[in-house]
C-alpha cells in the first residue's frame, strides 16, 4: 500500500505516553543447555540420524530435497510435504505453522517474515516482504514520554504499544499462491494434530520461559499458558494449545482472510488496545489493509558469486553485501580462519557497513534509500580501501554512496534484540527458499490471543525522531515497516543457487550470515563446519567473541590491534543448504534444529 493511501486513511487517535523512563536494556537471548531425548522422543529414525549428524559435526547429504529449520517437529512436518511431491513453498507453510506451536518465542502467526525464492522453472529470484506495519494511528513519538524522552526498551516492548500489524499469515498465503503445489488446507494438518494432542516442551523453550517470567506474567492469558499455577513450564511437560488449533483450522478453511477480518482480527485489536499499563493503537483497518509486497532482490558480487537477499525495509542484504564487497580485494583464503588479520578486516568492514546501515537504511516506501549506491562496486572498493593498514579503524563514519535524492539523514538509535527463526528449503524440482521469520524480542510483546503471541516489531524503529536536527530515516510513521536485520540469503553462481542461508540473532544476524559465506567460499569449510565455527561479530565498535570457544584466543591480538573486545554468548541459529552435485544441509549446534533430506 502506498504512503499516500495510508495518509488518507490516517486515524487521529493519539497514543498516551504512560511507561516509565529507563535507559538500560538487557538482552534476553540466552544460551540454554539442551538435552533433546525427552522432548523429541517420538521423532522418526531419519530425524534422529539428522540429530546425530549435527552432534558429530557432519553435514546431512541428500539427492532430491533438503530442509533445515529450528525444531525437529517442524522439519518433519515440512519433510512430509516434500516427500509427497510438494514444493518448497508448500513445505515452508507446514514448517512455519509448526514452529509457531513448538517454538512460539521466536516466530508465529503474530509476527512477520522475509522470503527469498528461486523458481527453478523460470530461473527467477523473487523476494516477498511480509514485514509488520505501524498502525495508522502511530506517531513518530510513539516511544517517547510526555517529556520527549525516549522510553526504556522493555517499557516499550511489553504490552500493546510495540505491536505492529502481523504479516506472516498473508505471506504464507501469498507464497503458496505463487509457488504452491499441494492442497492449502492439508499443510496445517500436522500442526493442528500436535496442538490438540500436545507436544513435549523442549529444554530450550523451558529455559527461556523461566528466564522471562517477569514479563510473561504481566498478561493473564500469556501467563496461563506459559506459567500454569504461577510456575514456568518444565522441559518434557506436555503442552496443548486448542486455541491455536482452532486458528489454524480457520486459516486452512478460509485462508488469510480468516486472520485479517472477523473474530480473530477483533481479538487481536482488543488484546493490543486493552493491554494494561501500555496499550497500543492497532485498529481493525490496519489488519484489513495489510498486504505482502513483492520487491526486487538486492545482490552483491563476492568471489564470482551473487549474494542475493531482501532489500529495504530489511538492512540484511545491503549490509551483508557491503561487508563482503569491502573484503573483495583482500585474500582471506590465504590469511585463513584463525588469523587475527582476517578478523581485523572482517570486523572493520562490518563497522563501516553498520555505519551506513544506521544512517541510510529504512522502509524505501517512505524514505529514499540509495540501494544501488550502497552496493555499487566502485563505492565498495573505496570503502574497502579504508581497511588498508594493520590496526583497527580509529573512526568509522557513514560513506557517501551515489544517491538519487540528496537528503541528509541522522543516525538512528533502534535497539534490535534476537528472537527469530530461519528456514532453508530446496525441493525436488530445484526450487530454493530462504525465509527468516520473527516476532522480534523473545516472546514478542508478551501478549497472546487465539493461541499465538503478538510481535513487538515496532521497537525496531528508532525511538528518536531526529539526530542533531536531522530526521532519522527509520523513525516511526503510520503504515511504515520498521527496519530489520533479517538476512535470508540465496548465493547464486551462473544463474543458479549454490547456497541457501540465514539465521536469527537480532542485528548480529548480518555478521553470522556474512561469516558463514566467508567460511564456505574463502576457507573451504563444509556447511556444518561453517555454522559450528566460533563467532566473532563487530557492529558498532566492540568486538564480540563467542564465550567458551576458541574465538576467545583472539581477544589479545584484536585488543593489540586497537579493538575493544568482549566475550559473550552468541546464540545464532544458522540453517544452511549447499547446492551442488548433491545437497548438503547443516543446522546450528547452538539450537535445537536439524537438517533433513532424501
Amino acid at each position: 500500500m502506498s504512503r499516500l493511501l495510508y495518509a488518507v486513511l490516517l486515524s487521529a487517535t493519539a497514543l498516551p505516553a504512560t511507561a516509565q523512563q529507563t535507559t538500560d536494556a538487557v538482552d534476553p537471548e540466552i544460551a540454554v543447555e539442551t538435552t533433546t531425548a525427552d522432548a523429541f522422543a517420538t521423532l522418526s529414525d531419519a530425524a534422529r540420524a539428522a540429530m546425530d549428524a549435527k552432534e558429530a559435526g557432519t553435514p546431512v547429504e541428500a539427492q532430491n530435497w533438503m530442509i533445515a529449520a529450528a525444531n525437529p517437529h517442524a522439519v518433519e512436518a515440512g519433510a512430509k510435504v516434500l516427500r509427497a511431491g510438494g514444493s518448497a513453498a508448500d513445505a515452508m507453510v507446514a514448517v512455519q505453522v509448526m514452529l509457531g506451536l513448538v517454538e512460539p518465542q521466536s516466530s508465529g502467526l503474530g509476527g512477520g517474515a522475509f522470503l527469498v525464492y528461486y523458481d527453478a522453472a523460470s530461473g527467477e529470484l523473487t523476494t516477498l516482504d511480509g514485514r509488520e506495519t505501524a498502525p495508522l494511528a502511530a506517531r513518530p513519538t510513539l516511544f517517547q514520554t510526555d517529556d520527549g524522552e525516549t522510553m526504556g526498551f522493555f517499557d516499550a516492548v511489553v504490552g500493546g504499544r510495540s505491536v505492529g500489524t502481523p504479516g506472516t499469515p498473508k505471506l504464507l498465503e501469498t507464497a503458496h499462491r505463487m509457488w504452491g503445489e499441494a492442497n492449502w488446507a492439508t499443510l496445517f494438518d500436522d500442526a493442528i494434530a500436535m496442538a490438540e494432542d500436545g507436544f513435549p516442551v523442549s529444554p530450550r523453550l523451558a529455559g527461556l520461559i523461566a528466564e522471562d517470567m517477569e514479563y510473561l506474567s504481566r498478561s493473564a492469558e500469556t501467563a496461563a499458558y506459559f506459567l500454569p499455577d504461577g510456575n514456568p513450564l518444565q522441559a518434557g511437560a506436555t503442552l496443548k494449545n486448542p486455541q491455536y488449533a482452532a486458528t489454524l483450522r480457520a486459516l486452512a478453511m478460509d485462508g488469510a482472510d480468516a486472520f485479517y477480518n472477523g473474530p480473530i482480527a477483533g481479538d487481536i485489536v482488543a488484546t493490543v488496545r486493552g493491554a494494561e499499563g501500555n496499550p497500543g493503537v492497532l485498529a481493525p483497518i490496519d489488519l484489513a489493509l495489510y498486504d505482502v509486497v513483492e520487491r526486487p532482490a538486492v545482490c552483491a558480487t563476492y568471489r564470482a558469486h551473487e549474494i542475493c537477499g531482501m532489500g529495504p525495509p530489511s538492512s540484511g542484504a545491503l549490509t551483508v553485501g557491503q561487508i563482503l564487497g569491502a573484503l573483495e580485494g583482500y585474500n582471506l583464503a590465504a590469511l585463513g580462519a584463525e588469523n587475527p588479520e582476517s578478523w581485523r578486516l572482517i570486523g572493520d568492514a562490518s563497522r563501516l557497513a553498520f555505519a551506513d546501515r544506521g544512517r541510510y537504511m529504512a522502509d524505501s516506501d517512505f524514505v529514499p534509500v540509495p540501494v544501488k549506491g550502497l552496493v555499487a562496486p566502485d563505492y565498495l572498493k573505496a570503502r574497502g580501501e579504508l581497511l588498508n593498514g594493520d590496526k583497527a579503524l580509529e573512526m568509522v563514519e557513514p560513506g557517501n554512496p551515489a544517491f538519487d535524492h540528496a537528503l541528509l539523514w541522522g543516525d538512528d538509535d533502534a535497539i534490535e534484540f534476537p528472537s527469530t527463526s530461519h528456514i532453508s528449503i530446496v525441493d525436488a524440482d530445484g526450487n530454493a527458499l530462504s525465509m527468516t521469520t520473527t516476532i522480534e524480542n523473545g516472546f514478542g510483546s508478551r501478549l497472546m490471543t487465539n493461541g499465538f503471541l503478538l510481535n513487538n516489531e515496532l521497537t525496531d524503529f528508532s525511538f528518536s525522531t531526529h539526530d542533531e536536527g536531522r530526521p532519522i530515516a527509520n523513525r516511526v510513521e503510520p503504515g511504515k515497516r520498521p527496519r530489520s536485520s533479517m538476512a535470508p540469503t540465496i548465493v547464486m553462481q551462473d544463474g543458479k543457487p549454490t547456497m541457501v542461508v540465514g539465521s536469527p540473532g537480532g542485528s548480529r544476524i548480518i555478521g553470522y550470515v556474512a561469516q558463514t559465506i566467508i567460511a564456505t567460499l574463502d576457507w573451504d569449510m563444509d556447511v556444518q563446519q561453517a555454522v559450528a565455527m566460533p563467532h566473532l561479530v563487530n557492529r558498532f565498535g566492540t568486538y564480540d567473541v563467542e564465550e567458551g570457544t576458541s574465538a576467545e584466543d583472539l581477544t589479545q591480538p584484536l585488543t593489540d590491534m586497537g579493538f575493544e573486545v568482549g566475550a559473550r554468548d552468541l546464540t545464532s541459529g544458522l540453517h544452511v543448504i549447499a547446492v551442488g552435485e548433491t545437497l548438503q544441509g547443516a543446522a546450528d549446534p547452538r539450537r535445537e534444529g536439524i537438517a533433513l533430506g532424501e
